[in-house]
């Protein structure tokens, strides 16, 4: 039988802090051994002796944040499941990092699909944690400029790619195919639509169902058979129908 899950949960406020242990302990299939903090002074305090391999972290707390906590660590051999209120530029931020996040007041399902993500890769050693937690930290700090690495969580861990190099993206049912520079092809297990939402700041554009393109790396349009376009690979890529005008319209003079 496998032992408990060390689970440190780090919020100010106790109301958030038993929801999630009462969750926790609802939660079928697993066990958790919990301890909780109510500040960063006492999560420092405790994370030495329990020794975490789960943490739920508040982004904002009372004139302090849990990246305070973070940054007074010397490693980090945990899963992190941030906490934060409702913000859509903060979801995207931590889309772009691959970072786990739940959404305050917390919802049921997502955190059942938050925990057994963090279950299965509590066996795993993340050695992309300190990366990843710094592009969070730059997102967040720069609300307003774009940042040009992307996080893909893949079967075999996190891969950091900058998002000029990405040629097109295309749907394999719910994952989505990466098509790079190089001729590099990586799979998520995110689906089209999570990137569609990330990239179409970057110059990205669904140009059909299966297809989501950068429109930085077109070499031709060809009107013949509907339209389509060529990649810088050589890749031709149909435009459906219903995008073809959008399409059209970004490069009329």
């Amino acid at each position: 039988m496998r032992q408990p899950i060390q689970t440190l949960i780090i919020d100010d406020e106790s109301q958030s802090r038993l929801l999630i242990k009462k969750l926790l302990e609802d939660f079928t299939g697993t066990s958790f051994a919990i301890t909780e903090a109510g500040n960063v002074k006492e999560a420092l305090e405790k994370v030495n002796y329990v020794a975490p391999q789960l943490i739920f972290l508040d982004i904002q707390m009372q004139g302090e944040t849990g990246f305070d906590f973070l940054d007074k660590l010397r490693s980090w051999n945990f899963e992190i499941i941030f906490i934060t209120a409702h913000s859509e530029f903060a979801i995207k931020a931590f889309r772009y990092c691959a970072l786990d996040y739940l959404l305050k007041p917390i919802d049921k399902g997502e955190f059942g699909d938050a925990i057994q993500k963090a279950v299965a890769k509590t066996n795993l050693n993340n050695n992309n944690l300190s990366q990843q937690l710094e592009m969070l930290k730059q997102h967040l700090k720069h609300k307003y400029s774009l940042n040009d690495k992307l996080s893909i969580s893949t079967t075999e861990g996190i891969i950091f790619i900058d998002i000029p190099n990405i040629l097109y993206c295309c749907a394999l049912n719910n994952y989505t195919e990466f098509h790079l520079a190089g001729n590099q092809k990586i799979i998520s297990s995110q689906t089209l639509g999570y990137y569609n939402d990330l990239l179409e700041a970057h110059h990205f554009f669904r140009i059909h169902r299966s297809y989501l393109i950068n429109l930085r790396q077109i070499t031709m349009y060809k009107r013949a058979d509907g339209g389509s376009v060529v990649m810088k690979d050589g890749e031709e890529i149909e435009i459906s129908r219903n995008h073809k005008e959008s399409f059209l319209k970004i490069f009329k003079p």
